[in-house]
């Protein structure tokens, strides 16, 4: 009976290659990777499966040219995982589980690296202590490696010791008086609990002096750590200030003591520095790892191998960070769980991470929890379906903090100056006066939207794009947001010579005009403009820490879960972006927006404030907001989102086409909806093609077709027969094309 290896390659064909095992075969398992020939090239695949015959004849199949993993580097359960999501996502499986590794080891580097061993040959040690007399440093390594109580010393060690020893250890190479050889690492054991620095099991405080929990904290851990063991979902709902992240330290504890791993998700690198150093400061003692897009390749694979061997007892990272390797684990943390960098939109396999983070905690029976203080609506239908356990933090961890006050500025009544009201300059000026600190966001970077002609009109436009050019005024330039052109800011018009001048605000021009408003008062700006690097982020974050910058501006980035104690100010300049979009997710996302920005606003002793200027007060958004805060938002949002039947009361799929010509992708997605009516599926409505908000983007034209069931198995059931269909027609060639389920964005 032959033996036929199941490939998966990192091709977009939907299916998987039959091989051969070697002539001198060692054992084959699943999870390995393989180098294999494939056409006229060698590739690297995965091995999928052993299977006992193939639909090939087998003196047809191609053997495999060599095993790179004795042991399999995705174990059955994360296999698993991933077989699951390319069904569900309907992408080619070599993809999906290439692009789960890091890519050293999509080029074939060994997960396992054997460690340098370094020690004396006979000749070696048959040499005097003052040989050679004449090389001292020849004479030095010699004496490091003359330890009586070790074998051997390892590169790592001579290298902390004795840097630039390479060179004289090859010299003692050549003469023989050394050798090196190769020793593979032991598989890492999980440390005791007192190695940790974690009281005995039975004592629910760590060591040290940590920040006493309130009722609702209490009750939330006890209610996640006293149900049985197995998958539990939960939604720790919040607000901010509430002490989420102590929960999450609390929870991780009990999984160290336990000799487990854990897991915490966070939407983007901007967060990862503060959440590690919370962590780390916790557990000084515990093995700890990164994983995001920041990191160089090495580092990459470094963070990898360390939790594949369990090394690693915490994994902190983005969304490609589900992925991860990791044997013993225990627990997964997904902090702002509604944060749409959760889902991968742009290119290649487009997955959302948090819905990845809940199969996988469930396929391997451990509980998960998703923290937020604006929690998504799927999310909150999920706890009104019994999907989720909902647990809430309703007050602000410090005693005696109060929830700021909320104010519209009606922006139609008011003098208003480079983007800031009367109302909001004095207001600021009264919060400086008493010692506070404030926060102004305004969602654009830049100094200004559009760069005009004060006589004939023009606006200069990206030449790539149906979009304007944002004006960088410090660097004196002109850039596309969207394709990231860039070119040289004109000082006259190009049409007819005359002044031009920015129209509009972003986050330069609030910094130039709060400057001159109040000079000798420290600004800092935050966003992705000046922080590209978590080193700068850090930079930033300690000059409002310390008290230097008084006044802080962003985008988004400041949204996100940084805690600003001395902030007693927010100030919310474009509150009215997203109140009228034609995207229905657009509401929801300005809620979240506003919500976290102003939780941001008196979080110590202090009483905050914040303003939030807009051009439409009486809108029933920003009015229930107010009100009845985000959860009579999420309630109405929800009633709305039911009556007109969009997620989560319904499915969706959008299939996306761009081309060079605009009547490529049209004429594409035409062929498709005509592929997809003959299928004769009255469970699902095939919606469009339509164009996209900005149909022609980095020179291209995009257009996408939307399907949509009240039965999620249905509308898979459909995929996966009209994705034959669509694979074939003729003009797929002239366009590139994406499947994309449970999309975030559709116009």
């Amino acid at each position: 009976m032959s033996m036929v290896i199941r490939v998966a390659l990192d091709t977009p064909l939907r299916r998987t290659f039959d091989y051969l095992p070697p002539l001198e075969a060692p054992t084959m398992r699943a999870g390995s990777r393989v180098r294999i020939p494939f056409g006229r090239q060698q590739r690297i695949g995965l091995i999928v499966s052993i299977e006992e015959q193939s639909e090939l004849e087998i003196d047809k199949l191609k053997r495999i040219h060599e095993l790179i993993d004795t042991e399999p580097l995705l174990d059955p359960p994360l296999l698993s995982l991933l077989l699951w999501a390319a069904d569900y996502y309907h992408h080619p499986l070599g993809e999906v589980l290439i692009s789960a590794l890091p890519k050293r080891l999509r080029e074939g580097a060994p997960l396992q690296v054997a460690e340098e061993c370094w020690s004396l040959t006979e000749s070696g040690h048959a040499l005097g202590e003052e040989e050679p007399r004449r090389a001292p440093k020849q004479r030095a390594l010699l004496a490091r490696l003359r330890t009586p109580t070790l074998d051997s010393v390892l590169a790592d060690q001579l290298q902390e010791h004795m840097p630039g020893w390479r060179e004289t250890a090859r010299a003692l190479l050549k003469r023989g008086w050394v050798q090196c050889l190769p020793q593979a690492p032991p598989a890492a054991a999980p440390p005791p609990a007192a190695v940790l620095g974690l009281r005995p099991a039975g004592n629910g405080t760590p060591v040290g002096v940590h920040p006493r929990l309130n009722e609702a904290q209490q009750r939330a851990i006890e209610a996640i750590e006293t149900t049985p063991d197995g998958f539990r979902a939960w939604l720790l709902h919040g607000i901010t200030g509430s002490g989420k992240t102590e929960v999450y330290l609390r929870l991780t504890e009990t999984q160290l003591r336990a000799g487990r791993q854990v897991l915490v998700l966070v939407p983007e690198i901007g967060l990862t520095p503060q959440l590690i150093g919370r962590f780390a400061e916790r557990f000084p003692q515990a093995p700890l790892a990164v994983l995001h897009s920041g990191l160089t390749d090495g580092e990459r694979l470094q963070a990898w191998r360390r939790a594949s061997r369990g090394e690693a007892r915490l994994l902190i990272g983005t969304r490609s960070a589900v992925f991860a390797a990791l044997p013993q684990l225990g627990l997964i943390l997904v902090d702002e769980e509604h944060d749409a960098s959760f889902k991968q939109q742009d290119g290649g396999f487009r997955y959302s991470a948090r819905d990845l983070a809940l199969r996988r905690a469930q396929q391997l029976g451990i509980p998960i929890v998703l923290g937020s203080a604006t929690p998504s609506l799927e999310s909150l239908h999920n706890v009104s379906r019994g999907r989720l356990a909902r647990l809430e933090l309703p007050e602000r961890a410090v005693t005696g903090a109060q929830l700021p006050t909320l104010r519209l500025i009606d922006l139609r009544q008011e003098r208003v100056h480079a983007g800031l009201s009367t109302t909001a300059v004095t207001t600021l000026q009264r919060h400086l006066a008493e010692g506070g600190q404030a926060l102004v966001f305004i969602n654009r970077r830049g100094y200004a939207p559009t760069l005009a002609c004060t006589a004939c009109g023009w606006v200069a436009p990206c030449l790539h794009c149906d979009a304007r050019l944002t004006v960088h005024r410090q660097e004196q330039r002109l850039r596309c947001h969207h394709c990231g052109a860039d070119r040289e800011l004109p000082r006259q018009c190009p049409q007819c010579g005359y002044a031009v001048k920015a129209v509009g605000q972003g986050t330069e021009r609030i910094e130039e005009s709060l400057t001159e408003t109040f000079p000798g008062i420290g600004i800092a700006r935050l966003d992705r403009d000046v922080v590209r690097r978590s080193d700068q982020l850090e930079a930033v974050m300690e000059r409002v820490g310390s008290g230097a910058a008084r006044i802080l501006v962003g985008t988004q980035m400041v949204a996100k879960g940084h805690d600003f104690p001395d902030v007693t100010l927010v100030i919310v300049l474009n509150a009215d972006h997203g109140l009228f979009s034609t995207d229905f997710r657009a509401a929801e996302r300005l809620a979240q927006t506003i919500v976290q920005v102003a939780g941001r606003a008196g979080r110590a002793e202090r009483a905050g404030e914040v303003l939030i200027q807009t051009e439409y007060p009486e809108h029933p958004l920003l009015r229930g907001l107010l009100t009845g805060g985000y959860e009579a938002f999420a309630d109405a949002a929800l009633e709305e989102r039911r009556q007109a039947f969009w997620p989560p009361f319904s499915h969706l799929a959008a299939l996306r086409a761009s081309g060079l010509q605009v009547a490529d992708p049209n004429e594409f997605l035409d062929q498709a909806r005509q592929a997809g009516e003959a299928l004769r599926a009255d469970s699902v409505r095939i919606l469009g093609p339509a164009p996209a908000a900005m149909a022609r983007r980095a020179g291209r034209y995009h257009a996408q077709l939307l399907l949509e069931s009240a039965d999620r198995t249905a509308l898979h059931r459909f995929v996966a027969a009209w994705l034959t269909r669509v694979e074939t027609l003729p003009i797929a060639r002239k366009v590139r094309w994406a499947l994309d389920v449970d999309p975030l964005e559709l116009f």
